[in-house]
């Protein structure tokens, strides 16, 4: 199995620009080389607010390069709104924050600049008690018109629209080249939990429950060892001329599909069809109950074409039982034309075998897989049982977390400020027991 790491990158060689100083330690992708905020001002977010001085929004909205760092740890109500990042040259480092970490409800983030990085951050958007398609239909974090931007290790729950999306202007400018430069291009998706996208909720459109929408034309963007759990679609869709590599991730109990691809020519008008370009390797599907009898592990619609090359890509029912690897739901002559070889590919990207996936996702995804709070645990743990399903409601799944503010200092000298990583190798929050389970009082009792 250990060879397939090795052999893989040789044939593909050549596809993508080397990687030079990573913007952390196992930084994947065309945007693997971004800054982020690196040698800018530290920012200390010192309250909860959703606004104001010492605010997560403050910091957002300093110019110049920075470090957004966490000296309080909890929950962050926006109030149904959306933070938008539009000042360049940001890293958020969530990992700094004191246990349990930083969650973000009932509002989203849309970054509409480039380099960032966004690391160990929780964003759980939820319909907070909206009329059904009432108009609120927060992504939880979408980038648009964003470019050199990593959002890693974070977890994106309930949104009401897409949990995490790729996305932008279809048509800047007058050629396909300048189509792609005017929208997001340079992504990574890395070691994301996205999971529970809402489905009959306040989204103006009715069923929205969506894992990632990579939109027309976005290019050069790498989805990494992500969960994909309890998303009726969209894990992810790719729409027209859209280019993605897509790479052991885990998609569990889908509703109607889990990859597609579609170009609308209601959407494209008079404009030239471009092929779309996806490299999918070691991607694994696991059937759940919510999963209707007829998904295909990529499914096409519209009516553009789809270059593909896949390699050790599983997709499975509840039971075990072989699904099918191609479908679609359109009568047109869209086609799926498979490749001998990657027309996407980040050069030196490690792949795992399609059967080591499934374990170290539920390990590793989310944010801060150290220190996870109640709700990534009862998701890992129900994906690894085969449990849960799709919801239309955060309540029904027991509502927004409730946690007491904890407040720690932030150091600079305890930590590496070129990568945000700690130098003494341990997190805060992090303990030598790596086993976290959901536990009631008796379970806690019995296993003193």
């Amino acid at each position: 199995m250990s060879l397939f790491r090795f052999i893989f990158p040789l044939i593909v060689a050549g596809l993508s620009a080397s990687l030079h100083a990573q913007a952390f330690p196992g930084a994947v992708g065309w945007a693997a080389e971004t800054p982020g905020g690196r040698g800018g001002a530290i920012v200390r977010v010192t309250n909860l607010n959703a606004s104001g001085p010492g605010s997560f929004r403050a910091a957002l909205e300093q110019r110049g390069p920075r470090i957004v760092v966490f000296e309080v740890g909890g929950v962050i109500d926006m109030g149904l709104t959306t933070l938008t990042i539009e000042e360049p040259f940001l890293t958020i480092a969530g990992q700094t924050a004191p246990s349990p970490g930083i969650t973000i409800i009932r509002g989203g983030i849309d970054i509409r600049t480039h380099d960032v990085i966004m690391r160990h951050i929780r964003v759980r958007s939820g319909v907070s008690g909206q009329a059904r398609r009432s108009g609120w239909e927060a992504d939880a974090v979408s980038t648009v018109g964003a470019r050199n931007v990593i959002v890693d290790h974070c977890t994106m729950t309930w949104a009401v629209d897409e949990n995490l999306s790729a996305s932008g202007p279809r048509f800047t400018g007058a050629t396909p080249e300048e189509w792609r430069r005017g929208t997001s291009h340079n992504i990574t998706f890395s070691y994301n939990i996205l999971a529970e996208g809402l489905a009959d909720a306040s989204h103006p459109k009715g069923e929205h429950s969506k894992g990632s929408l990579i939109h027309d034309n976005t290019n050069r963007v790498l989805i990494y060892r992500n969960l994909y759990a309890h998303n009726y679609e969209r894990n992810p869709l790719l729409k027209g001329g859209a280019q993605v590599a897509l790479v052991n991730n885990f998609i569990f109990n889908p509703g109607a599909q889990a990859v597609h691809y579609n170009l609308m020519d209601l959407e494209w008008g008079a404009q030239p069809h471009q092929t779309g370009e996806l490299s999918a390797v070691g991607n694994v599907l696991r059937a759940g109950f919510s999963t209707r009898s007829d998904v295909a592990f990529l499914t096409i619609g519209g009516v553009g074409d789809l270059n593909y090359f896949g390699r050790d890509n599983v997709a499975v029912g509840r039971r075990g039982e072989p699904l099918p690897m191609f479908g679609r739901y359109t009568t047109s002559p869209a086609r799926i034309v498979e490749r001998p070889e990657p027309g996407i590919w980040w050069q030196g990207l490690d792949v795992l075998p399609a059967d080591e996936v499934e374990t170290h996702v539920l390990r590793h995804a989310g944010a801060r897989p150290w220190d996870r709070d109640a709700h990534d645990i009862r998701v890992t743990f129900d994906v690894a049982e085969g449990r849960g399903e799709i919801i239309d409601d955060e309540t029904e799944v027991g509502g927004y977390p409730v946690q007491e503010m904890t407040r720690a200092a932030f150091v600079e000298a305890e930590w590496h400020l070129d990568t945000m990583e700690p130098r003494s190798g341990r997190y805060p929050g992090q303990r030598d027991d790596f086993i976290q389970q959901p536990t009631t009082r008796r379970d806690a009792e019995m296993r003193r």
